[in-house]
């Protein structure tokens, strides 16, 4: 694995700063490379849209530090979320009904919102310390496959964002996107990817 440039304190403070200006990162997950922003801020968020030429009714995944936090973003957590996410062995993006507190073109038409709570040591103490959720969306250009790894990111992603972290922070290997499941406020849920 390569040496960092910077230190992962030096490298989360140039992410700090990048998101309260309102800027866009490329940065590891626990699962793939991802391109994230405040997700409180619609302005920050529509660069990724235009970044990735994504249509805007699709969506994007909130990341978390701490379960707890997920109450501040959503009116409604069905008493079943706390055990998905506590049980989960690998990567759970929970799609919840009624979301607040984040930026309109986040939240989907039906009010839902997709959030997952990270366990990637580097995105967690990223998350912690700027102490709001961000966006993840994988590093790649609208109809192309997310990169398995670093080195698959098309350059021009890369080019587009106003900070890419130190490609040796992230999980060496080949990852994919994580499972996600949608909850509606009595508990059910549903699959939506394995």
């Amino acid at each position: 694995m390569k040496i960092p440039t910077t230190s992962a304190g030096e490298e989360i403070n140039t992410c700090i700063r990048i998101l309260k200006e309102g800027g866009i990162l490329l940065y590891p997950t626990d699962t793939i490379w991802g391109i994230g922003c405040d997700a409180t801020n619609a302005t920050a968020v529509e660069k990724i849209y235009k970044l990735k030429n994504r249509n805007e009714s699709k969506r994007m995944i909130i990341l978390t530090d701490t379960p707890e936090k997920i109450q501040r973003y959503v009116k409604v957590m069905p008493e079943m979320a706390w055990d998905l996410v506590d049980f989960a062995e690998s990567p759970l993006t929970i799609i919840y009904p009624e979301a607040q507190n984040l930026a309109a073109n986040v939240i989907a038409d039906d009010r839902s919102v997709a959030i997952r709570v990270v366990k990637d040591e580097f995105c967690r103490q990223l998350i912690s310390q700027f102490g709001k959720p961000i966006v993840s969306t994988s590093a790649n250009l609208s109809g192309a496959d997310p990169p398995a790894n670093y080195n698959a990111i098309d350059q021009r992603i890369i080019e587009g964002v106003d900070h890419a972290v130190d490609a040796s922070f992230g999980q060496s290997g080949n990852f994919r996107p994580s499972q996600i499941i949608k909850l509606d406020v009595n508990g059910e849920f549903r699959i939506i990817r394995k």
